[in-house]
């Protein structure tokens, strides 16, 4: 069985190169949808009764994982040096530096790859993220499975 779980999250970015005005620093109202698979449980004493998980505790994991950290954040590629000293400049700044450009592709890999982890410690192999879409506008996304 397959649930999912959607959240959002407003955070900064900017692609270093870029032809167009994805270049300059600019800001989203992200929304992360994340599609759960495994067992519905059927022990009748069980809280999570006919369910895969509770949705509470899906979304908990996936704040923890991904929101609480991206959030008002601006996510800064490692290598954009330029932008990197800048915000190194800013006291008490919220700073993500991401390992890849941080584009939607690149945003829910590394987000996939992240709770992928985080599951695969809570609920070893019974639970698992099989899809990440990771909206950067409400028309433009990046799905990853």
């Amino acid at each position: 069985m397959e649930i999912t779980t959607r959240m959002e999250f407003d955070a900064g970015h900017r692609i270093p190169g870029h032809k167009s005005t994805c270049k300059n620093l600019h800001g989203h109202r992200y929304a992360i949808e994340v599609t759960i698979k495994g067992d519905i449980v059927e022990q009748e004493q069980a809280s999570e009764f006919g369910m895969v998980m509770d949705f509470k505790d899906a979304k908990d994991l996936i704040k923890r994982t991904i929101v609480d950290r991206w959030d008002h954040a601006f996510i800064v590629y490692e290598n954009d040096h330029e932008v990197v000293e800048f915000l190194k400049t800013i006291k008490d700044h919220k700073t993500v530096i991401f390992p890849k450009v941080p584009t939607a592709e690149n945003m829910a890999l590394v987000a996939f790859e992240s709770l992928k982890g985080d599951f695969k410690e809570k609920y070893n192999q019974s639970i698992v993220p099989i899809k990440v879409r990771l909206y950067e506008t409400p028309n433009n996304w990046a799905d990853v499975s």
